[in-house]
């Protein structure tokens, strides 16, 4: 349903493509410096509310979970070690490609580049980690999933996938409203009429996004998967309201810390507290030379 829902955003936004120039850019943005649970397959193990209990601290994760690599500010440039042992912590930020050739239109008539799609790492209560994202893996629901076996499959996908991670890690406090504000939009939906409306003149990126596309505090219906990762953090204090627009930023805008829109270009902070993209693999591509990253 979710390659429906990109198929009729890719007609839609064929059909006034030509009457904005501004959607049809797809160079690469300047760089300086997603209720109640649904029962998810075998294939998408979720975590469920339970694993969720109440709780006046959060235990920091010590688990490795794959392997990065040397960051860079670059979707096509080649791996580059040595690899190092990944410890995930509360607030990093996933990002990956998206292989189907519509979402990749999509997003080049939206104004974007790749990455196609982002989530992010919040702790659970007993320790452990998961992932938050809307529209996980060809869903139309925002889901919190468990954090090795999922991007594991994002790699069986054939995706490419980067970490962002947090340059400070997270009070107690900050790491459970992640969590407190993830649980309250788990199930909920993804929101396939503000993508499709990013390709119309009602959309919230533009010059005009001083004034709308601001955090709504966790009141919304549904979201696309980076507007739910920038509500999540502004809800958790790590981002400002004032200077944060999730319903007007796309995943290659928290990749590069940089955009094509105006306002969200000079007020996104990704930069300021979160290390660069480093490529994730599930093992390492050589073993000859690794660190543990710990917090």
């Amino acid at each position: 349903m979710r390659k429906l829902g990109i198929l009729l955003l890719f007609l839609t936004g064929c059909s006034r493509a030509w009457t904005d120039s501004s959607l049809v850019a797809s160079g690469t943005p300047r760089v300086h410096s997603q209720a109640e649970t649904i029962p998810s397959s075998e294939m998408f193990p979720e975590v469920q509310p339970a694993s969720f209990r109440a709780s006046s601290g959060v235990s920091s994760p010590t688990k490795t979970v794959g392997w990065l690599y040397q960051p860079v500010f670059s979707t096509d440039d080649p791996v580059q070690g040595p690899a190092r042992a990944y410890v995930p912590q509360p607030g990093d930020v996933f990002l990956c490609t998206d292989q189907f050739f519509l979402a990749r239109w999509g997003h080049q008539l939206a104004g974007a580049c790749s990455p196609h799609h982002s989530g992010l790492i919040i702790a659970r209560p007993d320790g452990g980690v998961a992932m938050l994202e809307s529209g996980p893996h060809d869903t139309l629901f925002v889901r919190i999933l468990d954090l090795g076996k999922n991007l594991s499959q994002y790699e069986d996908e054939a995706e490419t996938i980067w970490i962002r991670r947090r340059k400070t890690p997270l009070t107690p406090e900050q790491s459970q409203r992640l969590t407190e504000f993830a649980m309250k939009q788990n199930g909920k939906l993804f929101a396939w009429g503000r993508v499709i409306g990013q390709l119309t003149p009602f959309r919230s990126r533009g010059p005009w996004t001083e004034w709308v596309g601001g955090p709504h505090g966790g009141d919304r219906l549904s979201y696309f998967c980076s507007e739910l990762v920038l509500e999540t953090l502004v809800y958790a204090g790590l981002l400002d309201p004032a200077r944060t627009r999730p319903a007007a930023t796309y995943p290659c805008d928290l990749f590069y810390g940089t955009s094509t829109n105006e306002f969200v270009n000079d007020h996104l902070d990704i930069n300021a507290y979160w290390e660069p993209p480093a490529p994730w693999k599930r093992q390492p591509q050589s073993t000859s030379s690794f660190q543990t990253m710990a917090n």
